[in-house]
């Protein structure tokens, strides 16, 4: 009897009595807060800063246009980093602390540029634009390094946010906390927290930007983002507070530097395999795919004795690899191409300068005394790739398959063709709007006052924003699911860092695009497609040029589905279409 007692007391007592509780949910509304603020800051900072720049920096559209690409290049690639970092050296806690303080920084110093004058030029109307006063050295750098800062701090908090909340769930104290229920919650809260802040941003902070001015507008975020840090900082003493460890990263440029040591070593013809491999304890494969065979010669094992410990691992992990190494790096490889058809949407919204602008010379008034900002229009996008997410799925998806009497869905590749369809579509649209807003213009003798408001309606602008939604849902969505089914399950920090690295790259080409296209129509002294004054350029050419290319840029992308073959989807839904089970729609 006294043995049962023990053994249930064993089984009750960490229930019940926990000297040293650490993780679990209680910590989640901190992790949750602090993203969610962040994000609030960072985005509020955005939709309005080509006027800020412009307007206060006297730069022109392009030179500004330039910085805030650069400035997303950075903001998208630096989570990679950050998360390469955090897993392989400092560990999650550190990387977004590191995360925080850096940015509440780079907000305060770009905030204390609307509060001293002499952080900016003198200011200038655009009547005189041509004789306004550059920007000094000193004065770039202190903006450039708060951008940088912001930059680096987000990445440091956007990498390991997400991991560090799991690993209070999955690491914890308490056994109700490893439930994936728990942990599926936690994800929907989190992605609802951060849509929420997004949506508050460019509505609530904006609107305080235009209406009393920067040095407020620019004082909100930075305060937001001080909360944010507080709120991961409080919770510090309940966190569990993982090791860094071996990144995924590290192991595919093993791979890499393994196969290139081993370049000498010959293999064997396929149906005479002699090489021996090597492969982790328990691993299901055990032998390399045919395809990229230059690569199995990195998990070749060419002298037992010297090459592996007594345990079975490799003595040195940068000239012997395993075999799933070597096949995570294979199929990283064969996404690439698909990938890269990414790149052109990200370009379509990256142009997020532009609509600003022209908003700000339309009318914006919904009702007599109430006008939305002209940096609140991307709203209508956020709402469209939200509305739209919820209509696919709970509604248009139950319905199909009810009429088909069985499941049935589009599948990964049609539906990302169909997002840069609708990018294709959304650039014309956007075209189109410009063409008549321009016309109107001259035709109301407005050309040399950019800063004039025509008779339109700037709710014109909404078949370019809905579209650019509905082409984010499709492709953007499409993408990371599409990354997810096709990579190895282990490679799922790769599969969610793919998307954030094409966006990086749409950025850098955006610029490259928009300063070749004002470079040439620039030659001969000519006025050009993309001047400062919107109403003297062809920024119609422009957005038309931008359809042409993701129009080509959707050939090129049947061209890479035909040469990628059927997806591990697809197989596996051609199997269960054998069996009568799904349908594609």
């Amino acid at each position: 009897m006294e043995t049962c007692s023990e053994e249930k007391k064993m089984i009750t007592e960490p229930l019940l009595i926990n000297k040293n509780p650490k993780g679990g949910i209680r910590t989640l509304p901190f992790i949750i807060a602090n993203e969610a603020f962040e994000r609030m800051a960072s985005t509020g900072f955005m939709p309005n800063m080509i006027l800020y720049l412009c307007r206060e920096y006297n730069m022109k559209i392009t030179e500004g246009t330039n910085v805030l690409f650069f400035w997303s290049a950075a903001s998208n690639f630096l989570p990679i980093l950050g998360a390469f970092l955090a897993d392989s050296y400092v560990g999650r806690y550190a990387m977004i602390g590191f995360g925080c303080i850096t940015c509440l920084l780079g907000m305060v110093l770009l905030w204390l540029t609307t509060i001293f004058p002499h952080a900016r030029p003198l200011a200038c109307d655009y009547p005189l634009r041509d004789s306004c006063e550059s920007a000094t050295g000193s004065q770039l750098m202190l903006l450039y390094l708060a951008f940088g800062l912001m930059s680096l701090g987000g990445g440091g908090i956007r990498s390991s946010s997400l991991a560090f909340g799991a690993d209070q769930l999955e690491k914890g104290d308490g056994i109700k906390s490893k439930s994936e229920g728990a942990l599926k919650s936690y994800f929907s809260w989190y992605y609802v927290s951060v849509s929420a802040s997004s949506m508050v941003a460019v509505t609530f902070i904006v609107y305080i930007q235009d209406n009393l001015g920067w040095k407020v507008g620019f004082g909100i975020p930075a305060a937001i983002m001080l909360l944010s840090a507080l709120c991961f900082f409080l919770a510090s003493p309940f966190y569990v507070k993982s090791k860094a460890n071996t990144s995924l990263l590290s192991g595919l440029i093993q791979v890499l530097v393994a196969s290139y040591k081993n370049r000498h070593i010959k293999l064997s013809s396929p149906q005479a395999a002699e090489e021996r491999y090597h492969h982790r304890e328990g691993s299901v494969r055990l032998l390399p795919s045919e395809n990229l065979r230059c690569l199995n010669k990195a998990c070749i094992i060419k002298h037992p004795e010297q090459d592996l410990t007594p345990d079975g691992r490799a003595s040195d992990p940068w000239s012997l690899c395993t075999v799933d190494q070597v096949e995570e790096l294979k199929a990283l490889i064969k996404v690439i191409p698909l990938w890269s058809t990414g790149i052109m949407i990200g370009v379509t919204l990256s142009q997020s300068s532009f609509p600003v602008l022209q908003a700000s010379s339309m009318d914006r008034h919904v009702s007599r005394n109430f006008e939305i900002p002209a940096a609140s229009f991307c709203i209508f996008t956020i709402i469209t790739l939200t509305l739209w997410v919820g209509f696919y799925d709970r509604i248009l998806l139950p319905l199909a398959s009810k009429i088909k009497g069985k499941p049935c869905q589009l599948s990964l590749k049609q539906r990302m063709g169909i997002g840069l369809l609708f990018s294709t579509a959304s650039m014309a649209a956007w075209a189109i709007t410009e063409t008549v807003r321009r016309r109107i213009a001259i035709d109301g003798g407005l050309s040399d006052d950019p800063r004039a408001v025509v008779q339109m309606s700037a709710m014109w602008l909404l078949p370019y924003l809905v579209l650019s939604g509905l082409a984010m849902a499709f492709n953007m969505i499409g993408q990371t699911e599409f990354y997810y089914s096709e990579l190895p399950k282990s490679m799922s920090s790769i599969a969610s860092a793919l998307l954030g690295v094409g966006l990086s790259a749409a950025s850098l080409v955006a610029s490259l695009i928009m300063n070749a296209v004002d470079g040439i129509t620039r030659s001969g002294g000519k006025q050009g497609w993309i001047p400062s004054n919107i109403n003297k350029g062809h920024y119609d050419h422009y957005f038309w040029l931008l359809s042409a290319l993701n129009m080509a840029n959707f050939v090129y992308f049947l061209a890479c589905c035909k040469a990628y073959g059927p997806c591990r989807v697809e197989v596996h839904k051609a199997l269960d279409d054998a069996d009568g089970v799904r349908e594609e729609c």
